[in-house]
């Protein structure tokens, strides 16, 4: 694999002008985050008179730059995670932007275009955080997943019955075709609530963030680079602590409403210059953009331990003195493998090793779900850590000895996805 931290760019050849690709789905990415990443792109590739162009309809448009008298540009349509996969199905685009993981039956779909769960197809390109904001003048500074649950469907009609001020709690949400949605209503809904029908439904984050901002009894979800003038509430899930949506809690993806950025590009409509876009994308280049557009990137820093971190004594003083990685190691559904994003962080890690001064020593710590209690959990975590360390060897990186503390520390819910969640492996330098 080529070192991400690699961003030089050779000019677009002869043959590739025009159109180069088309771009749609997800709002929360194409709303800037795209445009900015392939404005940027294009200036590396040695294009001039770069622009952004609306096309016909709203959360439409085209980048667009020269080069020798030769225009090459890109048409993107944002509006919501699912219209990007059915523009694949239908084979009007060839990248599509996607806030939430690929659904099982959009995978059988699109099988004939090879397989979307790949590690060329599926392209983890930024993190975020799902944001639950209200007016900056309520009092109330955390929720636990139930009560933002119970506020969104109308069973909690007023601030007074969570300890504010006597409001009308008045709702606003994205639209049904947004994966910003999708993960709401998977993460906190669930299939226990539904959205009241009273809520407000908008397909633009920032026109729903500045309503909430003005609105003294309202409360919105947006993608964290949509805060703006609201506030971010502290989010919790039954077992775990409340954590605003900061940068490491967001990048290590512990934040209970962190989600992933993502491109999928179907492996056999890919060309060359798709896979050199995206391979910029995960260069530092690309990731200095993603953090400029306000989401978290996936460059790696190194946070001081927190005085007040919580755990068991043995992970405290193995972690005294030392500094977190924003990185957290996960693996594929149901699999022992690392999932294509830690594939990816792998060399992230690697990278970041190779350009210290001096070698740090490098602490991998595994963790696991409350269903793997006792011994066997322990085991499990560390042989987590163990799978992690033995990919860092390849590219000849020395860690410590490997620790696994089991089901403490649940970073999420004992679900499904929260399984996936808690099965981490963190990275400590010293």
């Amino acid at each position: 694999m080529p070192t991400l931290a690699q961003a030089g760019q050779q000019p677009f050849t002869a043959d590739q002008q025009g159109r180069l690709f088309s771009v749609a789905g997800s709002n929360t990415v194409g709303a800037s985050l795209m445009k900015n990443l392939l404005s940027d792109y294009f200036a590396a590739k040695g294009l001039t008179n770069i622009q952004v162009l609306p096309l016909a309809h709203e959360n439409e448009y085209r980048v667009q730059g020269s080069a020798d008298g030769v225009v090459r540009y890109v048409d993107v349509a944002a509006h919501g995670s699912s219209t990007g996969f059915a523009a694949l199905l239908d084979g009007a685009v060839e990248v599509a932007m996607s806030s939430r993981n690929i659904k099982g039956g959009e995978v059988e779909a699109l099988a004939h275009y090879g397989n979307m769960l790949g590690f060329d197809a599926e392209q983890v390109i930024a993190i975020d955080g799902l944001a639950v904001i209200v007016n900056d003048s309520n009092p109330l500074q955390a929720l636990d997943v139930s009560s933002v649950a119970k506020l969104f469907s109308g069973e909690i009609r007023n601030w007074k019955q969570l300890g504010g001020p006597d409001l009308a709690v008045n709702i606003y949400a994205r639209d049904d075709r947004s994966g910003t949605w999708d993960t709401f209503k998977s993460l906190v809904l669930g299939k226990q609530y539904q959205l009241s029908p009273k809520a407000r439904r908008f397909e633009s984050n920032d026109q729903l963030s500045d309503l909430v901002a003005a609105d003294k009894g309202g409360i919105g979800f947006v993608g964290l680079a949509s805060v703006r003038e609201s506030r971010a509430l502290k989010i919790n899930e039954e077992g775990t602590r409340p954590l605003l949506p900061q940068k490491l809690s967001v990048a290590t993806e512990d934040y209970v409403l962190s989600r992933r950025l993502f491109l999928y590009t179907p492996p056999q409509r890919q060309n060359d210059v798709i896979r050199d876009f995206v391979h910029y994308v995960h260069t530092n280049a690309g990731q200095v953009q993603v953090e400029r557009t306000g989401f978290i990137s996936q460059a790696l820093m190194a946070t001081p331990a927190d005085s007040d971190r919580e755990g068991p004594q043995d992970y405290l003083q193995l972690t005294e003195g030392a500094s977190r990685l924003s990185v957290n190691f996960r693996f594929a559904e149901g699999s022992a493998e690392l999932d294509n994003k830690a594939l990816r962080d792998i060399q992230r890690l690697v990278d970041y090793m190779q350009a210290q001064p001096a070698a740090p020593e490098l602490q991998l710590v595994g963790f696991g779900d409350p269903n793997q209690a006792g011994s066997r959990g322990k085991v499990l975590s560390k042989l987590r850590a163990l799978a992690v360390r033995s990919e860092l060897l390849k590219a000849g990186i020395t860690t410590q000895p490997v620790a696994g503390f089991g089901a403490f520390m649940p970073v999420a819910a004992a679900t499904a996805a929260g399984k996936v969640k808690n099965r981490r492996v963190e990275v400590w330098v010293r």
